[in-house]
Order: structure tokens, then sequence, then C-alpha cells
């Protein structure tokens, strides 16, 4: 059974919603509208959470509804219910139509035909492992922190999973479906020694089963990565302020070029003039090297998505290509006002929000430096391996970053862990003082999650090793 019949049978057998009357709602609603779409979700989600030797929270929800959206020019109206039912559904079409009522635009051209092959398993995680087994390997967790060392006094793990079916009806009959599993698993330790206390975390993720980190070997190497953390920050010193060198990692660390580049290179920013990349297609934004790349067609990547929540199918987009920027990440309704095509960018939280152009998996390509060699390199300055939070101002692409794991670089050498640390600076500006860039490219473990404009979004990010000179580093001693 493809995916139009699995979700046909979820949408429309199992509810009250007739399909040939739901299309003409869906039809009339959208009359004289540019574009405009029904998006029907379920969605399955469960998290269990062990802290404190004990099971803390346990968890699970069921939901169901549609959003219906129209659009008219800049505007678009959106109304959204959690009841599948004709009767709400026809109330929202009487919302969303005062959009269209009086308007007469083009309608726009439907989505690409079909969708991308499947990307990931159609299968409910959450129904694939038992509720034992799930519990069972949370307290081998809690108890592999506690036995691996005296120091560990506190242990939380996690395990969160969802379930997304999701079809898109347009108005001219085109529907396109999509079955989206998604999976989490974290661990977070805390460690006294001589009454100073510190913690390490590690997580990963994406569109699988849970099954992959049942054994041993998986879930240990977790654990491992976050007692090792936190042990490290035992012996963390304060970090020097000023402005110098900095080496980023592989990895997570390309947070970093999703917060500060990324966003800035979402189509609506730019669509408004209120990015700091806005009007500069075929502009040198980053320096020689450099290439971005936004592509939401890996397989079993958290940030992957089979087609866009817009019905169109996702693609692999280049975003800056050897420091020149090619062009922005698109939904429809801001695509077609800039006169470009869309990318399969079109995202929402979920059927309560309307879709905004948002990323899947963004990271920087190779270069051709070994990594070792770029941190041998450096005469002074940070190595910057894992990072925590961060903020940054899309209009002026001014960004603030936490680094989570960081060490003092004196002479190409790698000297000891510092706590505290904050690079300071301006996405393109940052991207130009790009001095070296590794050939070590990887994406994250599938721990990404996305925040813009009150809705959250699941994401990947990557990078190789990279070195940029010439960033201020926040700290608690000067340099």
């Amino acid at each position: 059974m493809d995916l139009l019949q699995q979700t046909d049978e979820l949408f429309f057998t199992r509810t009250n919603l007739d399909l040939e009357r739901t299309s003409k709602i869906v039809r009339d609603a959208l009359a004289g509208g540019d574009d405009g779409e029904l998006f029907l979700e379920m969605r399955h989600a469960e998290m269990l959470a062990f802290d404190d030797g004990r099971l803390k929270t346990a968890s699970y929800d069921q939901s169901s509804g549609f959003g219906l959206r129209a659009v008219a020019g800049e505007a678009h109206g959106y109304a959204h219910a959690g009841e599948l039912s004709e009767a709400a559904l026809q109330r929202a079409a009487d919302s969303v139509s005062a959009v269209t009522k009086g308007y007469s635009g083009n309608a726009a051209l439907a989505p690409s035909a079909g969708a991308n092959s499947p990307l990931y398993s159609d299968q409910n995680p959450l129904n694939a492992t038992s509720f034992d087994t799930k519990i069972k390997l949370l307290q081998e967790m809690d108890a592999y922190a506690r036995d691996s060392d005296s120091r560990v006094k506190q242990v939380s793990a996690s395990l969160t999973g969802s379930w997304q079916a999701v079809q898109i009806m347009r108005a001219d009959g085109i529907r396109v479906a999509d079955i989206r599993p998604l999976v989490r698993i974290n661990i977070w330790v805390a460690v006294e020694q001589n009454g100073r206390m510190e913690s390490g975390g590690a997580g990963a993720g994406g569109r699988v089963m849970l099954d992959q980190w049942l054994s041993p070997e998986s879930w240990q190497s977790q654990v491992d990565e976050a007692l090792r953390i936190a042990i490290l920050n035992l012996q963390s010193v304060p970090t020097p302020a000023g402005e110098m060198e900095v080496v980023l990692g592989a990895g997570w660390p390309g947070v970093m070029l999703h917060e500060a580049v990324g966003h800035g290179l979402e189509g609506d920013f730019n669509r408004k003039g209120t990015s700091v990349f806005s009007g500069r297609v075929g502009q040198q934004v980053a320096a020689k090297g450099v290439t971005v790349i936004d592509d939401g067609t890996i397989a079993d990547r958290r940030g992957s998505i089979t087609v866009d929540d817009e019905g169109t199918p996702s693609r692999r987009n280049v975003l800056i290509e050897d420091g020149i920027l090619k062009g922005y990440m698109q939904d429809r309704q801001n695509a077609r006002l800039m006169g470009v095509d869309a990318t399969g960018n079109g995202r929402r939280e979920s059927y309560a929000h309307a879709p905004m152009p948002r990323m899947t998996n963004t990271y920087m390509e190779n270069g051709d430096a070994d990594p070792q060699e770029i941190v041998a390199s450096m005469k002074k300055g940070i190595y910057a391996v894992n990072f925590g939070g961060g903020q940054v101002d899309i209009t002026s692409g001014k960004f603030v970053f936490s680094a989570a794991e960081a060490y003092l670089v004196e002479n190409g050498k790698i000297g000891a862990p510092v706590k505290g640390a904050t690079l300071i600076g301006n996405g393109p500006d940052a991207m130009s003082k790009i001095t070296m860039i590794g050939n070590d490219t990887k994406l994250d473990s599938g721990i990404g999650t996305c925040g813009k404009a009150g809705q959250s979004v699941p994401v990947g990010v990557g990078q190789p090793t990279v070195k940029m000179g010439g960033v201020t580093v926040g700290g608690t001693e000067a340099a």
C-alpha cells in the first residue's frame, strides 16, 4: 500500500471526512486565490524520562487535525482545527475564503509531480519496541553511568519518539502524502569532585526505529560521551577573552552555521529585505572554498522530509558555492513573490501552524585541509569542539554562541579545556574570515531542533573542521 492509500485510510476511511466532499470544499475555499492547501495530520508521540534512579515521566499523546490555507498575493488566511470533520472543515473554509473574496489571482502551478523515493520507514517507532524494553534500556543507561565512575552524582536518561502521517490536498486535486518516524535518545550526567560539580550530555536520533540503540555498544557510547564531557569540565579553566583564532570542530558545531548563516538565507527574510543577505545573490558572502548546502533528501536523517509541508519534493539546494551566494531556501508563497522556484523548504510544526521557509539538513562541504594540520597551524586561540545555545539577529547577522566543549591552543598544541567560552561575531564577517576548511565533513548525531516564529521543527546540521581568524571570544579572563 503506497503512502497516499495509507493516509486515505487514516483521514477518510476512519473519520467523518469524505474524500470527494473534502475536495470540493477545498476547491471552493481557494477559488480566486494564488495558492493554498489543506494539510491533514495525524501524530503519535511518546516521551519516557528516567531521573535520579527512577522513571520520572511517561507520556503518550495522539493528535489529529487539519490546517487550511488560502494565499492571495502577500496575504494568507489560515484556519485549523483538532477535529477531522466536514463541519469543522466547512467553518475553516468560510474563514479563509475571506482572503480570496473579490480577489482574482492566478492559481499557482502544482508542485513538480510525485515525491522523492522514500527516505525513511513508514513504520511507527513507538510500536516497534515494547514499553518494557524501553524502560529496561533507560534503567541500564542509568546503572551503567553510575557504575562507570564513583564521581557520578546524578543521571537523567530519556527516549522520545513520534510518528506523523500527513496528506496535502490542493484545489487542483493534486494530493501528496508522507509518513515520518522520528526518535531521539538522550543522556545527561552530573559529576562531583572536591566540591566542584560539573555535567555533560550526549544524544542521538533520526527518522529510524529505536532498535539500533538497543545494543549495549550503541547506547553505552552515548553514556561514555556524556561522562567524558562531564569529567572534562572538572578540569576546565577560565576562558581568556579577546580577539583570537578559532577552530570549530566537525559535526555539531555546524549549529553556528545554521544560526548565523542559515536563517539569513530563508526566503521570507530576504523577500522582505530584513536579512543581511538580502539582494546579494551572485555576490561573495563567504571566503573562497566555502560551500553551504541544505539537503532534505538524506536517508534517515532527522531533518529530512520526502516532501515538504506544502507538497513540494525536498531536494539538495546549493546556497553558497565557493563563497558566492547562489540562492535562498523557499516555500511556495515567497518563491512566487520573488519569481523563483520553491525549493522544498516549506515546513510547519503541526496542522495548527502555517508553513514558512525552514532549513532541513544544513551543512558546509569538505575542504582539502587535514584537521590535525588545521589545529597545528594555530598560534594562540580556542578549539571549539561542541556547542550549546546561541542567539542570532537576522537583520544584522550578529551572533553569540556558547561552547560546550572547547580547549586552549598555543603554538599548535591543544591545552586545557576551558569553561564559559562564547563566540561573538557577525555571520557574513565570520564566513569571510575562514582560512582553512577540513576534509572531515560530518553531520550531527541527530538531535537538532530549530525554532522560528514560535514553531519548532527537527533539523540536521554539519560541517568539517574550520579555522577562522579574528573572532571575538568572550570569557572571564583577559587574553
